[in-house]
């Protein structure tokens, strides 16, 4: 094993992209930084140590590098491959735009209730 392999081969091989040219899509797109430093090309060497930082979904993931690997291998081993810097993922919006199971329109049984209680009924 070589002591440095190009960027999108260790981020394929790591799983953060499902293909190895859509890894290098990314990278030529100039939205991986490498110690701090933009990546502009796919064949960037990336070393034991190194932190990437790059867009994955909607979300900006910082990993230390801490093996290169040498196949893309099954998940478990993929995890090894990196150490995760990124903080908790941010809280999804969807999630805060939910409403509570008793918010909203009143059921059959609580529109009884609400007229009994009223005197209506």
């Amino acid at each position: 094993m070589s002591e440095a392999l190009r960027i999108d081969r260790w981020l394929w091989f790591a799983r953060f992209f499902r293909s190895r040219s859509l890894a290098a899509k990314i990278c030529a797109e100039r939205r991986v930084r490498v110690n701090g430093t933009i990546v502009t090309k796919p064949n960037h060497r990336v070393r034991t140590g190194d932190i990437l930082t790059f867009p994955q979904g909607r979300e900006i993931r910082v990993v230390r590098v801490a093996e290169l690997g040498f196949r893309r291998g099954p998940a478990a081993e993929a995890q090894t491959l990196f150490e995760d810097l990124s903080g908790p993922p941010a809280p999804d919006q969807a999630d805060l735009a939910r409403r509570d199971s008793g918010a909203g329109r009143p059921t059959k049984a609580d529109r009884r209730d609400i007229m009994r209680f009223v005197g209506k009924g």
